[in-house]
């Protein structure tokens, strides 16, 4: 049966209200004649926002969800069982075998919950090349280079605006990242170190924040961090913030998504009167590979009423190789994107080429596609009579991330990990802080660890993970 009424709670990466938000619903309606209830938090609290909404018992019909959620949501009986319905579908039947492949990469004992809108994807660090060449300096490759670019950065003159020391070389939002893998946007200084659980080369779980690697990484941090080379904001930024720190040219150092986002930071560059060009850089030495994200995707709730007509007009219509599907990938046609033969922002398009029209928001940047990837469920067929104007530095950002990057291990929730891990991760965090920001002692930080239950959380989350194996 049809639903009349579908409830959606998605973060900032679906199309926001100043972006046409209300056309994309409408659209939506016009093609399906579903009605489409949007709910949207702030997308740097989205995962506060979803947990309290579930404490609640306000559930929507339909959430977006990250790995790690999706994990614990499942297990925790939130969820709809759409296994069989996946089985059962068109959306199966018309994928390729490497597609069914990453949409069962969500599977959780033999069971799926959710549809990925794409292939993980990851964070790659991305330089100012004007940067480089005003200081004299090449790519880094090891460390040693990375932090000899860090204090040129930070003490020359690399904007070339006359004053030396008005810049930082880097910033992130947050000295960790908000969720798995948790490192990706500070990758040089981490390096082997991870601050949550992962199988080591014996196939066994371990807590990396428990291993001596860690200690390590929390030095590195704290000395640049004192240095100066990290933006002192770097604890309370989202990343909104850091992107226009890097538009504005306060930073030279950007760790942020491989694909369409070279594209995008270059354009942005570009308005805001910057030179636009970026090395997309291959890992440093101790590095070694970026981290493919696991996916998460989007969900049925239990809480929905008609959980098989969600499924069939909703899930089925991202993949109906038709209107829906192009609404999913591009927007509406007219506010988000066109095929007519047109300049947009500086870029000249051949008629028939699909391509971002000016943005709402950010007036002189182009449109990017967020809520379908366009690396899975798109058949030949599909391709044949779409033609993408994707651009040269979104392509050769994405192929490089690919041949150096690593897949993040897919951690299956237990009790245990939905008991402790909260507050674990929030000690974690505070540890982290004190050490990068305050220069607290990592010794007695990690006694505190230790007298502050942390340690015994730990413990209990590895023995229950490995007790699955």
């Amino acid at each position: 049966m049809k639903p009349e009424k579908i409830t959606l709670m998605v973060d900032g990466t679906f199309y926001t209200e100043p972006n046409a938000q209300k056309e994309w619903a409408e659209r939506f309606k016009e093609l399906t004649g579903i009605e489409l209830e949007i709910i949207q938090p702030d997308h740097a609290t989205y995962y506060d926002s979803v947990s309290q909404t579930i404490a609640a018992n306000e559930i929507p019909d339909v959430i977006l969800l990250n790995s790690t959620y999706y994990s614990s949501y499942a297990s925790e009986g939130v969820l709809w069982d759409m296994t069989d319905a996946w089985n059962n579908s068109d959306i199966k039947k018309n994928m390729s075998e490497s597609d069914i492949a990453v949409e069962e990469s969500l599977m959780l004992n033999g069971r799926l919950y959710g549809l990925t809108r794409g292939r993980g994807n990851g964070a790659i660090t991305y330089i100012k090349k004007q940067w480089l060449d005003n200081v004299g300096l090449d790519v880094p490759t090891t460390y040693e280079e990375y932090l000899a670019v860090c204090e040129a950065f930070t003490k020359g003159d690399p904007d070339g605006n006359g004053v030396d020391g008005d810049t930082y070389a880097v910033s992130a939002a947050g000295l960790i990242g908000p969720e798995a893998p948790w490192v990706n946007y500070l990758p040089e200084f981490y390096q082997d170190a991870y601050p949550s659980f992962y199988l080591d080369d014996n196939g066994n779980w371990v807590d990396g924040f428990t291993e001596p690697a860690m200690k390590e990484a929390l030095e590195r941090l704290r000395d640049a961090y004192a240095a100066g080379y990290i933006d002192p904001e770097t604890l309370t930024n989202d990343t909104k913030a850091v992107r226009n720190k890097f538009y504005e040219n306060k930073t030279g150092i950007f760790t942020y998504w491989a694909g369409k986002w070279a594209d995008n930071l270059r354009a942005n560059l570009i308005v805001n009167e910057r030179d636009p060009e970026l090395v997309a850089c291959p890992p440093i030495a101790e590095v070694g590979t970026y981290i493919d994200r696991s996916t998460g995707g989007y969900c049925i709730t239990n809480a929905c009423k008609n959980p098989e007509g969600v499924f069939k007009y909703f899930f089925e219509g991202m993949f109906d190789g038709g209107d829906l599907q192009t609404l999913w990938l591009f927007g509406v046609e007219g506010i988000h994107w066109s095929q007519e033969a047109e300049e947009v922002n500086g870029v000249t398009y051949e008629a028939g080429q699909i391509h971002g029209l000016d943005s709402r928001e950010n007036p002189g940047t182009s449109y990017s596609f967020d809520c379908l990837a366009l690396d899975v469920g798109i058949s030949d067929e599909y391709k044949a009579t779409h033609n993408l104007a994707s651009p040269d530095v979104a392509i050769a950002s994405q192929e490089l991330f690919n041949a150096h990057s690593r897949q993040e291990d897919r951690i299956v929730s237990t009790d245990e990990m939905s008991e402790f891990n909260g507050d674990l991760m929030t000690l974690k965090k505070s540890i982290i802080a004190n050490v990068v920001t305050q220069g607290a002692d990592i010794e007695a930080e990690f006694a505190r660890f230790e007298s502050e239950g942390g340690a015994d959380w730990s413990k209990q989350i590895v023995d229950s993970l490995n007790a699955l194996k």
